[in-house]
């Protein structure tokens, strides 16, 4: 993946992440939104584009594969336990990824620069960073007590 990706989440995540989380899925996620949104980069300027408008230049069937892969990373969110708040955020980005990138013509360069996944992504990390800094500190186990028994006569 693309280090400027990568250094824009790892920005978002200010601790560690809550223990449980599935590091994999979170790395899954991650590359699906790095190849879906910004994978490409266009010839001559930094704008970097991924396969989601390539994908949904073919009416009706590449719109809704985008939105397939892009309710993926919404599944995945809901499965590590973000929030209904941030999982209707993530419905809503797809939503108007859905509807934008329908539109003929039009469709394909909203779809380059309405980055639906890495929003998503970006949304999944900050939650979880922000459950991590919630969560109560991991504790270390406590030094043993040693009680001395003596006999008396």
């Amino acid at each position: 993946m693309d280090s400027e990706f990568e250094e824009r989440l790892a920005e978002a995540v200010d601790g560690d992440l809550p223990e449980g989380v599935d590091e994999a899925a979170l790395e899954r996620v991650k590359a699906v939104a790095y190849v879906m949104d910004e994978s490409i980069r266009v010839p001559g300027t930094d704008v970097r584009v991924g396969l989601d408008p390539l994908v949904s230049a073919v009416p009706v069937v590449g719109d809704v594969i985008g939105g397939g892969l892009s309710m993926y990373i919404v599944v995945e969110s809901a499965y590590m336990g973000v929030s209904y708040t941030t999982l209707a955020r993530m419905l809503a980005n797809v939503a108007i990824d859905l509807a934008g990138g329908s539109i003929p013509f039009v469709g394909t360069v909203f779809d380059a620069f309405w980055k639906t996944n890495v929003r998503n992504v970006e949304l999944l990390v900050e939650e979880l960073s922000a459950q991590a800094d919630r969560s109560p500190p991991k504790t270390t186990d406590p030094e043993p007590v040693t009680i001395e028994v003596t006999e008396s006569d």
